[in-house]
């Protein structure tokens, strides 16, 4: 096997991450809600006009915050897609609710809003859709269904930070939702994340619960004289170090997601012919989608092409990698009623897709060696 020339992922300097990590070493703040932590706050809620932004540690944080905020009950019932990473799941697990796993479209791998409604009991309380690859899913149908049941609507936009749907940002939809800053993503800063607050009364217990359960940052902005424990929660504050990064990386942001569409588009031009006389899939975006250009992923017509493409890409020095294993079907998705067969478009997608090395730096002429070796694989 060749040594891998080429990665999945590769970290990428895009402007003043060094030089704002020096500065905030220079002053003396490193640890939580810092400058930079304000900054990037300020500019994401500036951007995507949100009521409130607050750093986490992680999106998965994000959701597990999220969760909290809406004060679930052991055998409250929250409906995620099985095809997902298992942060989706699992922060709604921990405040004792139980997953409801939902299959996804054939077109755009998101939430099939088509089914929504027959996986609604009289205990359900959330519905969680995911943005996958930054597709928007069709969120005018999933809040109308939502509205008509009483429902609360949490955004895992982990992949869609600054994709739209019908012009308007994903993450602006429901009452709160996820970013995650981690390597993988389009902005990074190593791990960290972001919650999204849209309902503006969720705001206060929001920072309760991510300052360990109490009122220091009314503390910090002079509302209070001292401060104290007055509810559940945990530390989820990124150090200032981080957010010095990510703020970089944010203020760089049309220059990474132009670089970034160029490249899925070169994917899509340089494979949509080989693509169409094999039966291989490419990613779906309808017409009132802006996507967040975040992946690039091939679907092919036959489960053993999977492993057997990947195989071939690293023989070339190229990673590629497949992507979520069904959640109802897992370990932990069976324990809580995942059955086969429940969600047959997750099952068949999963066995099928593999995604393309997509970041910002990669080159032309990373770019044109991989969809070179694409085409020279043969079944």
């Amino acid at each position: 096997m060749s040594e891998l020339r080429i990665p999945f992922n590769r970290a990428s300097i895009c402007g003043d991450e060094l030089t704002n990590i020096a500065q905030a070493v220079a002053t003396g703040h490193i640890s939580g809600d810092g400058p930079f932590t304000r900054r990037c706050h300020d500019l994401i809620e500036r951007s995507l006009g949100v009521a409130a932004v607050l750093l986490t540690t992680s999106g998965t944080h994000a959701l597990e915050m999220a969760a909290a905020l809406l004060d679930l009950h052991p055998g409250d019932e929250v409906i995620v897609p099985s095809f997902t990473f298992v942060s989706t799941a699992n922060a709604f697990v921990l405040q004792g609710a139980r997953p409801v796993f939902a299959d996804i479209r054939k077109d755009t791998l998101d939430l099939d809003e088509s089914r929504l409604e027959e996986l609604i009991t009289p205990r359900t309380r959330v519905i969680a859709p995911v943005h996958y690859a930054g597709v928007g899913c069709e969120m005018d149908a999933i809040m109308e269904i939502a509205r008509r049941h009483g429902l609360a609507v949490v955004e895992d936009n982990a992949h869609g930070l600054f994709g739209r749907y019908r012009g308007r940002w994903l993450g602006t939809f429901g009452c709160l939702a996820a970013l995650s800053f981690h390597e993988t993503k389009n902005f990074t800063c190593g791990e960290g994340g972001a919650l999204l607050i849209n309902d503006r009364a969720l705001t206060e217990r929001a920072e309760i619960l991510r300052e360990k359960g109490t009122n220091r940052s009314r503390f910090f902005r002079g509302q209070i004289d001292k401060y104290t424990w007055v509810d559940v929660g945990s530390s989820y504050l990124p150090a200032d170090i981080l957010a010095a990064f990510l703020c970089a990386q944010l203020e760089k942001r049309e220059i990474i997601q132009q670089r970034r569409r160029r490249i899925w588009n070169r994917y899509y031009d340089g494979l949509r012919a080989w693509a169409a006389q094999n039966g291989v899939r490419l990613p779906v975006v309808p017409g009132h989608c802006e996507h967040s250009s975040h992946l690039f992923y091939l679907v092919f017509p036959q489960p053993e092409l999977q492993e057997a493409f990947i195989r071939h890409m690293r023989r070339r020095g190229i990673l590629c990698v497949f992507h979520y294993l069904p959640l109802h079907l897992s370990p932990m998705g069976r324990k809580l009623g995942g059955l086969p067969g429940q969600c047959p478009v997750t099952e068949w997608v999963s066995d099928r897709l593999v995604r393309l090395p997509l970041f910002h730096g990669l080159t032309d002429g990373e770019q044109e060696e991989i969809i070179a070796a694409i085409h020279e694989f043969t079944w």
